[in-house]
């Protein structure tokens, strides 16, 4: 008899350990898909931006500053708009692109001092050829992307840069 109950108490410990492990990789699984769905979203919360007000970047200053239409640094990291794609200022080909380049950059400084907003992560890429991190930024569940591509200052972003000449 005493035999049989030390097996009982042998398998009743090895089930506990085997339901402690499952319980253990449940918990790992779930923490780490919550650090995946948080980690790419960052949200520029107005107590954290109230001093700091993003202008168009100089050459001394690009911790955070606008570049262009499409392209800015948020805390000494460079963004890349990734949804959509706005005319070049630095190497336009046209006087037009210029144009078009230096109103688009203007409203996204207007944009994105309007106020908090979230760098959502552009699915299935971190990062563009140049190292620019890719992000989407939103306010209320609304793209500042798409508002510039209603304003004719931008294109929605096709994979692929287009002529503005």
């Amino acid at each position: 008899m005493a035999y049989s109950h030390d097996l009982r108490l042998f398998f009743r410990k090895k089930r506990r350990q085997r339901n402690l492990a499952i319980l253990a990789m449940i918990f790992g699984l779930a923490s780490a898909a919550v650090v995946a769905v948080s980690a790419p979203t960052m949200t520029l919360a107005a107590s954290g931006m109230a001093s700091v007000k993003l202008k168009k970047c100089t050459d001394g200053d690009r911790i955070s500053c606008v570049v262009d239409g499409d392209t800015l640094w948020i805390d000494g990291t460079k963004v890349r708009v990734a949804d959509i794609d706005a005319p070049e200022i630095s190497e336009p080909k046209c006087a037009s692109e210029l144009a078009l380049g230096n109103r688009a950059t203007e409203r996204l400084i207007e944009l994105v001092n309007q106020g908090p907003f979230e760098l959502q992560a552009w699915p299935g890429r971190d990062k563009d050829r140049y190292g620019r991190t890719l992000r989407v930024l939103v306010r209320h569940g609304h793209s500042l992307g798409d508002i510039l591509v209603s304003e004719g200052l931008a294109r929605t972003w096709t994979g692929r840069r287009e002529p503005w000449c």
